[in-house]
């Protein structure tokens, strides 16, 4: 989950269902993503298999995930 504190201020950079661009990072592990929308007006940030695996995250795990916004593309 991400902060209120975080996302809400980012919010007019939504588009598309909501999700805000952005680059992630855990550890060494650097992706292009979005902060996805809850439906409660909070968002989250889904950690891909690929990353958990070479992080070595497990189930329950505490993470702190850096990010920042990108500009995105939008639909015509």
């Amino acid at each position: 989950a991400v902060p209120v504190e975080l996302s809400l201020p980012l919010e007019y950079l939504a588009i598309n269902f909501n999700f805000i661009a952005i680059t992630a990072k855990v550890g060494s592990s650097v992706w292009e993503t979005s902060m996805l929308p809850k439906g409660d007006g909070t968002h989250f940030i889904a950690l891909p298999a690929k990353v958990r695996k070479k992080e070595k995250l497990l189930f329950g795990d505490e993470v702190e995930i850096s990010f920042e916004t990108r500009e995105r593309k939008r639909n015509k």
